[in-house]
């Protein structure tokens, strides 16, 4: 339970560095309240979704030597937006770049916190 608080913590913070450095992504509201939704939602469609988008592209995944991952983060992470947005929490994405951008965001701001959490509760 702890380790699932931790992550929903760590992609909160890494959608609200997401919305202050990448240009192109609005967020619908500003509020701490609407960064945990956030967080909230993109943590349910990487746990529900991505799986099976990561299976249906698998042959373009071993294609690119892996770089076909990333395209599938840029797509989660528009489409949690898109969610969102449903919820009044979500965010707009104006086009692919800002979206690749944002994912790869979430991805550089979320590794090295969960491995900086990781070691410190190991311990």
């Amino acid at each position: 339970m702890r380790g699932l608080i931790l992550r929903w913590g760590v992609n909160a913070v890494a959608i609200w560095v997401a919305f202050r450095v990448v240009p192109g992504i609005t967020p619908v509201d500003n509020s701490v309240e609407a960064v945990i939704v956030n967080a909230l939602i993109f943590g349910l469609v990487n746990a529900f979704i991505r799986p099976l988008l990561k299976f249906l592209t698998c042959p373009l995944i071993i294609l690119t030597l892996g770089l076909g991952a990333l395209l599938v983060n840029t797509v989660m992470f528009a489409l949690a937006g898109l969610i969102g947005r449903y919820f009044g929490y979500g965010f707009r994405v104006d086009g692919f770049e800002a979206a690749f951008m944002g994912a790869l965001v979430v991805s550089l701001v979320s590794v090295p916190i969960s491995f900086l959490l990781r070691s410190a509760f190991k311990r």
